[in-house]
C-alpha cells in the first residue's frame, strides 16, 4: 500500500510514518515549517518529504491519503485555500482517512501483525505526562523481554525512534486528547481501544479544540466506555477532575497511584535520595532508582509500573527496567555546560507542566534556576493561561525570561506582573538571548521551555555563552 500523509511531520503522524514504512507500506508525505528531530527520523527512515500542500501531489496517486489534525478547509484572506491539496482530494473523490483510524486498523488491531491473538494496547493519556509515562512504560515493557511496539510523541533516548511495530503482543501509545481531523472532532485516544488505559491528569488545555473542562471530561469518558471490563483503568489518586469522569461511568477495573506517597488506595512513591520508595496499598515493594526528579515523574513511574503489571511484568522487572531509562528527547534535556552554567531544553507549555519541571530541577541540586519561556502553543497564544496560573507556575524560578511573541493575544506584562523584579520580557529574540546570557553566572541552571524549536534560541544561547 501507499500512503501519502498531510501534516507528516507532526509527533504523532511522523511516529505514524515509521510505523508504516516499517510495515512495509511506500510512505510519502507533506509538511510546512520541518524542524528536527522529526525530519531527521523521517529522511533516515528514506520516507520523502514534500514542502507545502500543493494540489499537484495528487500526481503521486496513493492508495489512500492520510490526513493529520494540522490540515484545515481554512482559506487565506485572498480566498484561496490554505491546503489546495485537500481540496483537491475532496473534489476528486479519492480515498482518504484520519492518521488515528489508520492507525487502529492497519496496526493497533491488524490481525496479521500479531498472529499470536490481539494485540494488548496499554494507552497513556493527560494532559501532562503522557510522552515521559509512554516511553518509560515501553522501556519496562521492552527490559522483560515483551518486545512491545509503540509511538511516542517524542524520541526516547533508550530507543533512538518515536515508533515501532514490535514484535510481542503488546503495543505502547501515547494517547492525545487533541482532535482525530477536522472530518472527525473526537478527541484521537478514542481509536485505539485499550486493554489497559493509564489516566495521568485532567487539566484544561487546547483552547483552539475544547470551550471548556467540562467538553474535555466528556473526551476522557469516551476512551473509558471503550476499555473491556476485564481491562484495567491505572487512575492519578491526586488529580481533581478525574472522578467527575469516572462518575459518568466505569465498567473496568481501577487502579490508583499517587506521586507524592499519600493515598493508600494503590500504588505510591515517598521520595529517597537516589528515587523512591515503592508501595502498594500501604506495603513497601522495593526502592526504585531513577535519575528523574520530581513528584510527576514519580507519578509517571507509579502509573508504568501499575500498567506494565497488567500484562505479566513483575514488581523487581519493571523496577530494574525503570532504573536503566534514559528520559526522552525535549523533557529536561541537558543541551550542554557552557563555562559552568547548564542549559536544559523542555516541552513545558501549560502551567502545571512549567511549574513541576522546574520544581524537579529544583530537586537536583542546588543553583539558580533561569526559567526561559516562549508562550507558543494555540492555548498559550489566544490567553487561555494568561490569567494567575501562568506567573504563579514560574514562581519557583530565579530568574524568569518570557519571550512576547508578536502574536500573542493577551498584554504579557499586566499578566504576568505578579512574578514581579524576577521577569524579564523581551519580544525580540536577539535581545532575549544577549540578556540572558549576560545575566548567567557559574552553577546556573537555564531551563528553555516551548513546544516548539523556539526560533533556534538554544543554540543561540549556548554560542552566546561559549562568546
Amino acid at each position: 500500500m501507499h500512503i501519502h500523509i498531510l501534516g507528516i511531520c507532526g509527533t504523532f503522524m511522523g511516529g505514524l510514518a515509521a510505523l508504516a514504512r516499517e510495515a512495509g507500506h511506500k510512505v510519502t508525505g507533506c509538511d510546512t515549517g520541518v524542524y528536527p528531530p522529526m525530519s531527521d527520523q523521517l529522511r533516515a527512515l528514506g520516507i520523502e518529504l514534500i514542502e507545502g500542500y500543493g494540489a499537484d501531489q495528487m500526481a503521486f496517486q496513493p492508495d489512500v491519503f492520510v490526513v493529520g489534525n494540522v490540515v484545515s478547509r481554512a482559506h487565506d484572506a485572498s480566498g484561496k485555500p490554505k491546503f489546495p491539496l485537500m481540496e483537491a482530494i475532496l473534489n476528486a473523490g479519492v480515498p482518504y482517512t484520519s492518521g488515528p483510524q489508520w492507525l487502529s486498523g492497519h496496526v493497533l488491531h491488524h490481525p496479521t501483525h500479531h498472529p499470536t491473538g490481539p494485540r494488548h494496547v496499554l494507552a497513556v493519556a493527560g494532559t501532562h505526562g503522557k510522552t515521559t509515562t509512554t516511553a518509560m512504560l515501553a522501556w519496562i515493557l521492552e527490559c522483560a523481554g515483551l518486545q512491545p511496539g509503540f509511538l511516542v510523541g517524542g524520541v526516547p533516548l533508550n530507543f533512538g525512534v518515536s515508533a515501532r511495530l514490535g514484535t510481542g503482543n503488546t503495543f505502547v501509545i501515547e494517547a492525545d486528547e487533541y482532535d482525530t481531523a477536522f472530518f472527525d472532532k473526537r478527541s484521537k485516544f478514542v481509536h485505539y481501544r485499550p486493554r489497559t488505559a493509564i489516566l495521568n491528569n485532567l487539566e484544561y488545555d487546547h483552547a483552539d479544540i475544547f470551550p471548556d473542562l467540562g467538553a474535555i471530561e466528556r473526551q476522557f469518558h469516551h476512551l473509558v466506555r471503550t476499555v473491556p471490563g476485564e481491562g484495567q483503568l491505572i487512575v492519578n489518586a491526586q488529580d481533581l477532575n478525574l472522578p467527575r469522569v469516572l462518575a459518568m461511568g466505569a465498567w473496568s477495573g481501577i487502579e490508583w497511584f499517587d506521586g507524592e506517597g499519600v493515598d493508600a488506595r494503590g500504588w505510591q512513591a515517598t521520595r529517597t535520595a537516589d528515587g523512591f520508595a515503592l508501595g502498594y496499598r500501604g506495603e513497601t515493594l522495593g526502592t526504585a532508582r531513577t535519575p528523574l526528579a520530581g513528584p510527576h515523574n514519580r507519578a509517571n513511574a507509579l502509573a508504568a509500573i501499575a500498567a506494565a503489571r497488567q500484562v505479566g511484568v513483575s514488581t523487581a522487572d519493571a523496577l530494574r527496567g525503570l532504573e536503566s531509562f534514559r528520559g526522552i528527547k525535549r523533557r529536561l534535556e541537558l543541551l550542554g555546560t557552557v563555562r559552568g552554567v547548564e542549559v536544559f531544553d523542555d516541552f513545558a507549555h501549560h502551567p502545571t507542566a512549567i511549574s513541576v519541571t522546574i520544581a524537579g530541577l529544583r530537586e537536583r541540586g542546588p543553583g539558580r534556576i533561569l526559567a526561559v519561556l516562549e508562550p507558543r502553543s494555540n492555548t498559550m497564544r489566544l490567553g487561555g493561561h494568561a490569567g494567575g496560573d501562568l506567573a504563579m507556575s514560574l514562581a519557583d524560578a530565579d530568574l524568569a525570561f518570557v519571550y512576547a511573541r508578536p502574536d500573542l493575544q493577551w498584554d504579557a506584562s499586566s499578566a504576568l506582573a505578579a512574578v514581579g523584579a524576577r521577569l524579564r520580557l523581551h519580544d525580540d529574540l536577539t535581545q532575549l538571548t544577549t540578556a540572558i546570557a549576560t545575566e548567567t553566572r557559574p552553577g546556573d541552571r537555564v531551563l528553555v521551555m516551548s513546544n516548539g524549536d523556539f526560533g533556534g534560541l538554544h543554540q543561540r544561547l549556548l554560542d552566546a555563552l561559549q562568546g
